[in-house]
């Protein structure tokens, strides 16, 4: 069994840079960022910021060598607050550059496809390429499912078609698929309350 453990303020520049690798070929991200070199510096900036908000709105479950990480935001919490992205604006600037439209586009598609009710989201999971295949991936989120969801309905939404049997195994089932307007094709995943 792979050890996990809450992920702290001083892990976010390794989670980012672990993430930032993750999601390098992500429909999403090359949807956002069409440019790869630009998806390289870009990302681990984004990651970083979205790391810290999602830390403090749920939880961060990682390895200990930073191989995979798993951010979550608790029900009532799924929205960044107003006041946090004016706070941060700067920063999300600075990470998405020309692409801040792309990525308020993808956004707003995202939150049109969320269900009604209370739920945890996953918001993001990644592992790195060299650690893939050694059930780093499924151990975080598997420890995020029984330390933070625990019996409350959990959602999620996959830009890659080849995950939706993995997250089938972990209690996941598939609610929709729809199109991100001019972008990728995503899945959306609903683990219901037990």
């Amino acid at each position: 069994m792979t050890d996990v453990r809450l992920g702290q303020r001083e892990d976010g520049d390794k989670i980012a840079a672990m993430l930032g690798r993750a999601f390098i070929n992500d429909p999403a991200m090359s949807f956002i960022f069409p440019d790869q070199e630009q998806r390289k510096t870009r990302m681990p900036l984004l990651f970083r910021q979205l790391f810290a908000s999602d830390r403090k709105a749920g939880g961060v479950m990682m390895t200990p060598g930073g191989e995979a990480a798993t951010l979550w935001r608790a029900p009532g919490r799924i929205a960044i607050p107003f006041l946090e992205e004016l706070l941060n604006a700067k920063s999300y600037l600075k990470a998405l550059g020309p692409h801040v439209f792309r990525a308020m586009g993808l956004s707003h598609a995202i939150e049109a496809q969320m269900p009604k009710g209370e739920f945890w989201y996953l918001h993001i999971a990644g592992c790195d390429p060299a650690a893939q295949g050694k059930g780093y991936g499924r151990a975080v989120i598997q420890a995020g499912l029984d330390q933070l969801v625990k019996t409350d309905a959990c959602y999620l939404e996959t830009g890659t078609e080849r995950n939706l049997g993995f997250y089938r195994a972990l209690g996941f089932e598939l609610i929709g698929d729809w199109q991100v307007p001019g972008g990728p094709r995503l899945w959306s995943m609903l683990r219901p309350k037990a």
